[in-house]
């Protein structure tokens, strides 16, 4: 009998050798062994294309990693692998799910996502974690949040740290969201860390966006955003199950009332609040058939591929942005004088717009 453990990353070959295994002594107790490892075969474009449309996870995940990597050579590999999939993208439902911390996001998204499952969709959880100041990494580590669900064969869960991007919105959710739908996955639920312009960066890259509020309408509304509540679809209030029952309907009302006299988020779709408890998956079916009739009426109406067409061109305006951002700070004539230009903004010796527009000449003309 073999003795040895191993515990294998998701995005590990079967012939891999990783770091770490585990070897039973003689007592009994497991003592770690470390191993070499063994650099695995670089795919092709062609390979990971055809692994995503067969839904090899481990592939889909690989793909994930490479389109998230900052690396130039990474970098063309992902968009010429993007490029084979276009034709395959853009067949799912993709819903924004956003809430104050506490109000029960991941408990909601695993029983919701089970839900879907049980359907007969196949669902993936894009769970965009908050990123720690030092490290950069993942704090929450979604899939312990979400154990049930990440065992679900017809459920796909991808943990990213935010990295500090704005909003704490990886800058790659776009384009895994088209790798997922390639490789056939019909629900696609993004996660917010729900703080400041994420909700906004969200808006921008799903079709249904949904609040989760918690009980205690009186309090929740005082501190709730009118702009906020313009950018939803649906308001769910989470926990409504025991003594917070009542509480949780008396909230819906409220909510109603104050959604009745605010811009719509969506043209032709009336905003509303809704109860559900997470924990017992009592009205979980609801809000799907409450999806099912937004999309039912948005496509109707043409404003569902209306705001997708939308979507596409304020990614490509971003996208020219960010890479103008990252160009004009990489010039050398910019690098060599910042610093000189900084300090005399900072003591007071020059405004900020003549500051600006003398670094913009500097990058215009050199």
């Amino acid at each position: 009998m073999n003795d040895e453990r191993t515990s294998r990353p998701e995005w590990a070959d079967e012939g891999n050798m990783f770091a770490t295994s585990y070897v039973k002594g003689s007592d009994g107790v497991y003592a770690s062994k470390e191993r070499r490892w063994v650099k695995r075969k670089e795919r092709s474009v062609e390979e990971y294309v055809a692994g995503i449309l067969n839904n090899e996870r481990t592939i889909l995940a690989q793909a994930i990693t490479l389109i998230e990597s900052n690396a130039a050579k990474h970098t063309e590999k992902a968009q010429r692998i993007l490029h084979e999939l276009l034709p395959y993208v853009g067949r799912s439902i993709r819903i924004g799910i956003t809430g104050v911390p506490g109000a029960g996001k991941s408990t909601f998204i695993e029983a919701f996502g089970q839900f879907l499952c049980d359907k007969g969709h196949r669902v993936a959880v894009l769970a965009v974690d908050p990123s720690s100041s030092v490290t950069g990494g993942s704090i929450l580590g979604d899939k312990t949040r979400m154990e049930n669900l990440a065992r679900h064969p017809r459920a796909f869960i991808r943990p990213s740290p935010s990295g500090g991007t704005l909003g704490g919105v990886h800058r790659k959710t776009r384009e895994t969201i088209l790798l997922c739908e390639a490789a056939g996955y019909d629900i696609i639920l993004v996660e917010t860390v729900g703080v400041g312009q994420s909700e906004v960066a969200v808006r921008g890259m799903v079709d249904f966006f949904l609040l989760l509020a918690l009980t205690g309408a009186g309090d929740e509304l005082q501190g709730m955003k009118k702009g906020m509540m313009e950018l939803v679809d649906a308001i769910v209030i989470n926990k409504a199950d025991g003594d917070n029952k009542k509480k949780a309907e008396l909230a819906k009302e409220e909510y109603n009332q104050i959604l009745h006299y605010l811009r719509h988020a969506t043209k032709g779709w009336e905003t509303k609040a809704y109860t559900c408890s997470s924990l017992y998956g009592e009205g979980i079916e609801q809000i799907w058939e409450v999806i099912e009739r937004f999309v039912q009426t948005t496509k109707q109406s043409g404003v569902f591929e209306e705001r997708r067409r939308e979507q596409m061109k304020d990614w490509l305006h971003a996208m020219i942005k960010d890479y103008l951002h990252i160009r004009f700070f990489q010039h050398p004539a910019v690098q060599q004088q910042l610093p000189t230009i900084e300090r005399d903004v900072m003591e007071g010796k020059q405004p900020v717009t003549m500051a600006a527009q003398q670094l913009i000449r500097l990058y215009e003309q050199t």
